[in-house]
């Protein structure tokens, strides 16, 4: 790794913090058989498992809300604060109407203490604060979110750019020569609150992740992340859960970055860019000064409003590429390291909000967008069961996604145009509005196609039940020509006219079904009658077609 230019101590995070954001995509309730949501489903579970669920902060003593609540609460529009919080509260709210909840719900584990990392083979490991680690699910959607905060002093900026590197992979890409993972941690400890070791990593495992993909042409997570999200367990694996997921995305968890630093000045470009990037770049490889990304990285992924070099500013860069999300800063500022009120706290609020609302966009569209496909996998149309479960799925998914159009959809924030702006960087990388517009012309294209259908099949019911009433109509005109009683049944005995009836109760019942059944050729039999250009001969060859013919 190369080294910072001057004082090594220049060289130092003062303080990092570093916050994953992983979407996972849930099997639906339907498939799985259970009755409830996933977070009640979750929540019942909770003798089993340590996760529990949390209030906001809006439900504790007025007392304990502090002026960071109050921050994040006002930063957004109206509409969003509905999501993120819920309905306004009054006294006087009718019964009848109460104010709704939010739709996201939120568990959280307190008994892992610290992440204990050794990043290389042979190097000696890092300990990192667990700040908190949290489980978000969302009303109507099929996606919960796992959200892991660390924090540590005084790091090498080089051991900070290794460990973004390598931290937040859910398996290894490959291994190396001596069998470790292949640019993930070469080992990951989560640490109990009484020094116990929790779980650890097992990226040289190799065979259980070929043997895993070769059976279940799926990839296996590592046990540490595994081990962290059980009750729920992955969908394809034999093990036993109520709630099952799977990958959504690539293996690379997207994740959050503060760096309080010493100068940040005096920080190269080519320092920049590799912090910026450092979720892509590999620490060892030389720069690749022709790739665009780093051509136009000030201009692609830098929102520097705050780079001033002013006694008032706080020399504070912002760094976005979606996936990534950076800020960087001096710790010769007290606003930059203030938790309470400075860049700390909206780092580890706003903007994590608005990085959580980001890949919740690109995650549930990514997950409409799989149950379309696997519907359209699953359908086979000679198959009338078949044909009638993807009417059901198509009409479930459309129904869900307007939901999601109406409570999750967003276009702007905020009205503050900093918290605005790093939100549409980061949604404009990710190609969220791109992928909406793709996903809901996929929706409507099937919803086309069952209205299509639809009115297909009435179109043939209405023309088998015109082929009856002509049928009908014939009868009925000869018999009222007649005086309706051809045959005189109103005389003899009960038992006669009993017999009488059922006989021809069932003659009229096989004549309709026959006319059903060959309503399809009698249809055509009509319109060629009807065709003045078609020959008396070819008109009995399509009588003969009626009769003639079986069905196909």
């Amino acid at each position: 790794m190369t080294d910072t230019q001057g004082d090594p101590e220049n060289g130092r995070v003062r303080l990092f913090h570093a916050s994953l954001v992983w979407p996972l995509q849930l099997e639906p309730m339907a498939i799985t058989g259970s009755e409830g949501r996933h977070w009640e489903i979750f929540e019942s579970r909770t003798e089993t498992h340590p996760w529990r669920r949390i209030d906001d902060e809006f439900m504790e003593d007025a007392g304990q809300f502090k002026e960071r609540h109050y921050r994040e609460f006002v930063s957004f529009l109206p509409y969003v604060q509905r999501f993120l919080y819920g309905e306004g509260r009054s006294r006087n709210s009718s019964q009848d109407d109460p104010p709704g909840g939010s739709p996201m719900h939120v568990f959280r584990r307190k008994d892992i203490d610290r992440l204990r990392v050794t990043l290389r083979k042979g190097q000696a490991p890092i300990e990192l604060d667990i700040v908190h680690l949290d489980l978000y699910f969302f009303h109507d959607l099929d996606v919960v979110q796992l959200n892991l905060e660390v924090r540590a002093n005084n790091l090498p900026l080089d051991t900070v750019r290794d460990f973004l590197f390598r931290f937040g992979r859910a398996y290894p890409s490959g291994w190396e020569e001596g069998g470790e993972g292949l640019h993930n941690v070469y080992l990951a400890e989560w640490i109990g609150v009484d020094g116990q070791v929790i779980a650890r990593s097992d990226a040289e495992k190799r065979e259980k992740y070929l043997s895993y993909v070769c059976q279940h042409r799926s990839p296996c997570i590592s046990e540490h992340w595994a081990s962290l999200l059980r009750p729920m367990v992955l969908a394809h694996s034999d093990e036993e859960g109520d709630l099952r997921y799977r990958l959504i995305e690539y293996q690379r968890m997207p994740v959050m970055a503060f760096l309080a630093v010493d100068q940040p000045r005096t920080l190269s470009r080519e320092e920049w860019v590799r912090i910026g990037l450092a979720t892509m770049l590999h620490p060892n490889e030389t720069l690749p000064i022709n790739e665009p990304g780093v051509i136009e990285f000030e201009s692609r992924f830098c929102h520097d409003r705050f780079w001033t070099d002013s006694e008032a500013g706080p020399n504070t860069r912002f760094m976005c590429t979606g996936n990534a999300f950076t800020v960087v800063g001096d710790t010769a500022f007290p606003f930059f390291v203030d938790g309470e009120r400075g860049v700390l706290a909206q780092f580890r609020h706003q903007y994590f909000l608005v990085f959580l609302i980001a890949h919740l966009h690109r995650a549930s569209l990514l997950a409409f967008s799989e149950v379309l496909v696997d519907a359209v996998n699953d359908l086979d149309i000679r198959n009338d069961n078949s044909v009638r479960r993807f009417k059901r799925r198509i009409r479930a998914n459309f129904e869900t996604f307007l939901r999601f159009t109406h409570r999750y959809w967003f276009h702007e924030l905020s009205e503050r145009p900093h918290v605005q702006a790093m939100y549409r960087l980061c949604s404009n990388h990710l190609h969220n509005d791109a992928l909406y517009d793709d996903v809901r012309d996929e929706i409507r294209e099937m919803s086309h196609y069952l209205d299509s259908d639809s009115q297909r099949r009435q179109s043939n019911t209405v023309v088998r039940l015109t082929v009856i009433t002509i049928l009908g109509l014939i009868a009925t005109v000869t018999t009222g020509y007649f005086g309706m009683n051809i045959i005189a049944f109103g005389e003899g005995s009960i038992i006669e006219r009993a017999l009488h009836g059922l006989i021809a109760t069932s003659v009229f019942i096989g004549l309709v079904l026959f006319a059903v059944a060959k309503s399809k050729r009698m249809s055509d039999f009509l319109e060629a009658l009807s065709d003045e250009r078609l020959t008396l001969r070819g008109k009995f060859r399509a009588l003969w077609g009626v009769v003639g013919k079986t069905e196909r």
